[in-house]
């Protein structure tokens, strides 16, 4: 097992920039693509997310950092800290279990994509981390590896199917042709954020307010640029931190640099993948008819979007705002702060863009988000201890990532009620 767990993690060590590559190149020659195009299209791919990781680094590197002195500045003084995904993802591969699981999700996606039961190949393999989460969730709780490891292809199949049913809006609305998104923490926050925007888009007065980048450049001119939101967006978070005059516009910069790179390197990336969707559509044709068949990647690439990263970082204020002020929370939103535009990646196609209902819905899914972390902090707090060192005064951790996912939070307490029942 152990000889097992140090091949997987050697693999996993390289990165999507390496493993995408080669990922896509079998992927392209499993549908008949040319070994010269589908060496190609790999090579474009990992070179798209590259170009996206640096974005998103420089998006983290800013954000955090301003979060941190947001709540240094605000004195906000909660027992339970959120230690962001990497510490909980850390805990997670650490498990017994983790190891055994990757083969496992792989062969229930395929034997889903023989059976018709899907449509999403999913082959954003190191997300499959929030597949093993939820198994090492079920470990952790009930000792059972038979139940940890039926709870962690379940909920697959439920990131499967909800990938399935958003991939039509996120195909439409972020010009992400044969893409689904597989990423287990964005389909949870979906789960309830789709719902209550449905609800949202119902109420009098608030249903009539329709603020997308494309009417705020109407209404505004050059203002309403993406890049102009961003560096108003960036001051503003910069300013609630406490930052100096040149911090601020530092911040601004940063975050504009952000809106304006983001979409050409997404757009990058999607040159790769489009011979090989387009390759793998008519491989099915020929023997399914119309059947379709989608590639689940990571929801990194929702932010491309203006609204989305718009709404992912308007909420980090609203989030430590709720932290504050919601009955029965213990979170001190930390580490997870800089990902919530990841989080949002369903929503925001759902609402069309609109920022406005984007962000009423996703501050409703946060206050669930942030009780489930307060509640899951125990057994978060037992899978990370001594695998990774506890930020400062915590004696307990938590992420909203893992902690404020419903579908993991449901996995929290199914493994409760078999501890229950047997």
């Amino acid at each position: 097992m152990n000889v097992l767990m140090d091949v997987v993690q050697s693999i996993l060590d390289m990165g999507p920039s390496v493993m995408l590559p080669i990922i896509i190149f079998i992927i392209g020659l499993i549908f008949q693509v040319k070994p010269g195009k589908a060496m190609v299209s790999g090579l474009t791919v990992g070179i798209g997310m590259i170009g996206i990781n640096l974005v998103i680094n420089l998006l983290t590197s800013s954000v955090g950092p301003a979060a941190q002195a947001m709540v240094e500045r605000f004195g906000l003084n909660l027992t339970i800290i959120d230690a962001g995904w990497p510490a909980v993802a850390a805990g997670t591969w650490a498990q017994p279990l983790s190891a055994v699981m990757i083969p496992i999700i792989l062969l229930v996606n395929v034997l889903m994509l023989i059976a018709n039961k899907t449509k999403t190949l999913n082959i954003d393999i190191w997300n499959y981390w929030h597949m093993i989460a939820a198994t090492s969730t079920a470990y952790v709780v009930t000792k059972n590896w038979w139940f940890s490891i039926l709870c962690g292809i379940a909920y697959e199949i439920i990131v499967l199917i909800i990938a399935d049913k958003t991939a039509p809006a996120v195909q439409k609305y972020y010009s992400l042709e044969g893409v689904s998104f597989s990423t287990g923490s964005t389909a949870g926050y979906a789960v309830i954020g789709i719902p209550v925007g449905w609800l949202v888009d119902k109420i009098p007065g608030i249903k009539d307010l329709d603020v997308n980048p494309e009417t705020i450049q109407k209404r505004f001119g050059v203002f309403g640029e993406p890049m102009i939101m961003g560096i108003v967006i960036g001051a503003t978070l910069a300013a609630l931190g406490g930052y100096d005059i040149p911090g601020i516009l530092q911040m601004g910069m940063t975050m504009g640099g952000v809106m304006f790179l983001m979409p050409r390197m997404v757009k990058i990336l999607m040159e790769g993948l489009i011979p090989i969707q387009e390759s793998a559509q008519k491989m099915l044709q020929k023997r399914y008819g119309d059947r379709e068949i989608y590639l689940g990647m990571d929801a990194a690439l929702s932010t491309g979007s203006p609204a989305t990263l718009a709404t992912g970082l308007l909420m980090v204020p609203i989030t430590l705002f709720l932290a504050i002020i919601l009955p029965g929370n213990r979170v001190l939103p930390f580490g997870d702060l800089a990902t919530i535009p990841f989080f949002v990646g369903m929503i925001v196609p759902s609402r069309k863009g609109n920022i406005v209902h984007s962000v009423i819905s996703c501050t409703v899914v946060m206050v669930f988000a942030l009780w489930m972390a307060t509640n899951f902090a125990p057994v978060i707090t037992q899978m990370v201890e001594g695998i990774v060192e506890f930020p400062e005064g915590a004696a307990k951790i938590t992420n909203l990532d893992t902690g404020g996912n419903i579908l993991n939070w449901a996995v929290l307490k199914l493994s409760e009620l078999y501890n229950a029942v047997f």
